[in-house]
């Protein structure tokens, strides 16, 4: 372990020890001390207190510029006024029905004049949205099988968990990946029906359509891969999958749980230029409520209509996630708020790739449209492969390093990326920038160290 990483845990626990109480007591009733897997790390995870805005205070009364927003799914900022506006009025009028209600309609208007679909169904989370979308495509192509990536998250369902962090050997020769269960529990049929590509690799997508003659359903992917940190798509990959699927009768499912609002107005297939047959929402759509949905054509979704295809869901259009989701679409999701999260995204990008020159860091700057991170690798990464050969140790310096500075700088896990919300500002940004430098020259010196070689800046 880096000396300086050693000096910045023995911070973070001087600062954080309610933290550290609290944890101990969760583990007593819930597994790891937390409610999902990713909110856990060592030496404990920061418990929140209250949030507002652009930052969060923890039980130590530490407050920080919180760049996790919730993996991502707080592009409205903590505690939005418009959002809460919109919940306040629900809260006394009805949480929930179980029966229809027009803000379905007035939502799935918003959402069809922005994405390239033309009718929703809605859910909660990304997971029930990429699990449904699935099925459709299974049931409209009469095929079982599905074409994902290595290295890429889309939920907690059977397809979904596959290939989503294998190891050698198992995953075998990057021109054939192998497809490996995501855990204990994974049916192996739920695996057999699931063959897994390589992201930026057209040729070992075709591949997979001429193994399976005829058996695939759909290809799946986030147009951005972001389980892997940022691995942004190469020029002409998106267009190269639109291509193939419709050759080879497949439906193409754009999982834009992560990028749908964030990329930009009109998600992916807007900034891309490339549409899919079925796109996957949630995470920010909801302003900080559970939400999601899932759309394609009428065709598709016919498919729904005429009880071929089941869904349901006790909590879907839930009026409370409904009223926050359509604050979201009209007053959060604007054009010139999209332009102001664009400004302190090049502002912050640009600082970063300053520092990393002046210290001599061997690292880039992954960014598009309210995303971006902190990469830490000699060239931009093209795939899963190419992303684990990360320092985790030098990565866990920048995080804590950040964290003690009062600077979320993005999710615990180096696969992960920063958020900008609408309600960051300039001053926020400063601050960011100001924490990163003055952690980069003891990045710089441990990555030195570490390779033993001088190091040249990455442009």
């Amino acid at each position: 372990m880096y000396p300086d990483l050693q000096k910045e845990l023995d911070t973070f626990e001087r600062r954080t020890p309610k933290s550290a109480e609290a944890y101990k007591k969760n583990l007593k009733r819930i597994p790891l001390g937390v409610a999902s897997n990713y909110r856990h790390y060592d030496p404990w995870p920061i418990f929140v207190k209250e949030a507002s805005g652009s930052k969060f205070r923890d039980l130590d009364g530490n407050e920080y510029i919180d760049h996790n927003l919730t993996f991502g799914a707080l592009m409205a900022g903590h505690c939005h006024p418009a959002v809460m506006k919109a919940v306040e009025k629900r809260l006394s009028t009805g949480t929930m029905f179980g029966m229809p209600h027009d803000m379905e309609w007035e939502l799935a208007e918003e959402i069809c004049q922005r994405f390239p679909v033309e009718m929703i169904r809605f859910g909660n989370s990304g997971t029930e949205a990429t699990m449904h979308a699935i099925r459709l495509a299974r049931a409209a192509t009469g095929r079982d099988k599905i074409i994902k990536f290595e290295g890429a998250y889309h939920g907690l369902h059977d397809s979904a968990l596959v290939s989503v962090k294998p190891h050698a050997p198992e995953f075998g020769d990057i021109d054939n990946p192998t497809s490996v269960p995501g855990g204990l529990g994974v049916p192996k049929s739920a695996v057999a029906n699931v063959v897994v590509a390589t992201f930026n690799d057209l040729a070992t997508v075709e591949r997979r359509f001429k193994e399976n003659p005829g058996e695939i359903a759909a290809i799946i992917l986030e147009p951005i891969l972001m389980n892997v940190g940022l691995c942004i798509p190469q020029p002409g990959f998106l267009k190269g999958l639109r291509d193939l699927a419709t050759k080879y009768g497949a439906l193409l499912i754009f999982d834009e749980v992560k990028t749908g609002a964030k990329l930009g107005w009109g998600g992916a297939s807007e900034y891309f230029n490339v549409h899919p047959d079925l796109i996957c929402l949630a995470k920010s759509i909801g302003g900080g409520l559970p939400l999601a949905a899932f759309g394609a054509s009428k065709s598709v979704m016919d498919l729904i209509s005429q009880h071929k295809v089941f869904h349901g869901g006790t909590y879907n259009t839930n009026p409370v996630s409904m009223a926050a989701g359509l604050a979201t679409f009209r007053e959060v999701l604007t054009r010139d708020n999209y332009a102001h999260v664009d400004k302190l995204g090049k502002k912050l990008a640009d600082g970063y790739r300053k520092t990393i020159a002046k210290v001599g860091l061997q690292a880039y700057i992954a960014q598009a449209g309210a995303n971006g991170a902190l990469m830490f690798y000699p060239k931009e990464i093209r795939n899963y492969r190419d992303w684990t050969t990360i320092d985790i140790d030098l990565w866990r310096h920048y995080w804590f390093g950040m964290v003690n500075r009062g600077v979320m700088a993005q999710p615990y896990w180096w696969d992960e990326q920063w958020t900008i919300s609408v309600q960051h500002t300039e001053a926020d940004i400063d601050k960011h920038l100001s924490a990163f430098d003055d952690i980069a020259v003891s990045l710089a010196k441990a990555q030195q160290e570490r390779i033993g070689q001088p190091v040249l800046a990455a442009h």
